[in-house]
């Protein structure tokens, strides 16, 4: 059977990889997270020294970085170089690395072919900014993922008090809105729906109606393509 791939794109803090992981297990699909890649390799570039801004001090980096995904007991592991940075790299700091990363052509061409293997040879739910537009412009189902920056930044705050982090409502929303104006003005693949792709908002559903939300268009897009 031919590898089937979803994509599901959407802004910072909608809830793309916790929703993209659900439904993927339901599906019985592989779960990829391109976001992560990006906050990883923005954590390489932190760990080198080199400061938020500066594109040239990227590339000397790349060359040397082996970025991978692990499958644990169900549950994915980011690896750099070897070392689980899985914790690490779910940070505000690491927010802005990835930003910052993923606007540089390099680096998206640096994950590209990886991103695109998996999906020639699993069945695939991706999620990212730009999977429906660029990587994957052929998914079989294509999903845009939002909610309002008020909601996003709830939940984000929440996660981060859980984690311990002294972060303050206001200091998220700010950060929040700042990486949808950086994301969405980009030159390189900007964050936009795909013409394609079916919109789901998810600002007033609790996070099991946006599983079952979004595993509803899965499923009727596929049936509708048979």
């Amino acid at each position: 059977m031919k590898p089937i791939a979803v994509a599901i794109d959407g802004p910072s803090g909608a809830g793309k990889s916790t929703i993209a992981r659900a439904v993927a297990a339901r599906l019985g699909f592989v779960y990829v997270d391109t976001g992560a890649m990006y906050r990883t390799i923005g954590l390489a570039v932190c760990r080198a020294g080199v400061p938020l801004g500066d594109t040239a001090g990227i590339l000397p980096v790349l060359p040397g970085l082996s970025v991978s995904l692990r499958y644990q007991d169900g549950v994915q592991h980011v690896l750099l170089g070897g070392e689980d940075v899985s914790d690490y790299i779910r940070t505000p700091e690491m927010s802005k690395y990835a930003s910052f990363v993923s606007a540089v052509p390099e680096v998206r061409a640096f994950l590209l072919d990886t991103q695109r293997d998996m999906a020639r040879t699993h069945s695939v739910v991706m999620d990212g900014r730009d999977i429906g537009t660029v990587i994957l412009p052929d998914a079989a189902v294509k999903i845009f993922l939002t909610a309002s920056p008020e909601a996003r930044a709830q939940r984000r705050y929440l996660e981060l008090r859980q984690k311990g982090e002294t972060v303050t409502q206001d200091e998220v929303l700010a950060d929040m809105r700042q990486r949808d104006r950086d994301d969405s003005t980009r030159a390189q693949a900007p964050l936009r729906q795909a013409a394609d792709a079916v919109l789901v908002d998810t600002s007033e559903l609790t996070l099991e109606q946006s599983m079952d939300a979004v595993e509803a268009v899965i499923r009727r897009t596929l049936e509708g393509q048979r």
